[in-house]
């Protein structure tokens, strides 16, 4: 029978003497590891249509907004993204056609990302794949997905995280 390597990994932790340490150290390990197997989920729903989650996650925000167009200074903000991140990003989608720059009416220094008709419909099938495939079906009940939620979200607000 296979160990789990985050147990014996935490079993070493306190055989070395860093007891203080293992639980944090499992935890983390264990974050990390289900942000792996979760993004390969992701993966496999995204890669068929050309997205990657940091791409997929811009055509999102872009389609939650009323006009369909955000600032790039806006879009990296509510990303939580450095603004190179961001500007690669919208290079590619809108190298697929999916996203359109232009300047603010108002305001010419403004660089605004806009969703093309394209890009909202590659978007909308991108998000029934990842309901269907990821979001709807994560291997907990409902209850532990939301309790679990709020433990992150109580782990990033102390981490610095503006969490609501």
């Amino acid at each position: 029978m296979t160990t789990d390597p985050i147990r014996e990994a935490h079993r070493q932790w306190v055989a070395h003497g860093w007891d203080d340490a293992a639980d944090g150290m499992a935890l983390v390990t264990s974050l990390v590891r289900v942000q792996q197997l979760l993004m390969e989920r992701i993966d496999a729903v995204l890669r068929p249509l050309d997205l990657t989650f940091a791409r997929y996650e811009v055509l999102q925000l872009l389609s939650f907004t009323s006009a369909g167009r955000l600032p790039m200074t806006k879009l990296g903000s509510l990303l939580q993204v450095h603004p190179t991140s961001v500007t690669s990003a919208v290079d590619r989608l809108e190298r697929q056609g999916y996203v359109e720059r232009s300047r603010g009416e108002g305001d010419r220094r403004i660089v605004l990302a806009t969703l093309t008709d394209a890009g909202r419909a590659i978007a909308a099938t991108a998000t029934a794949g990842l309901n269907r495939d990821v979001f709807e079906s994560l291997g907990l009940p409902p209850s532990q997905v939301g309790a679990l939620s709020r433990l992150l979200a109580a782990l990033r607000a102390r981490s610095g995280d503006r969490v609501d």
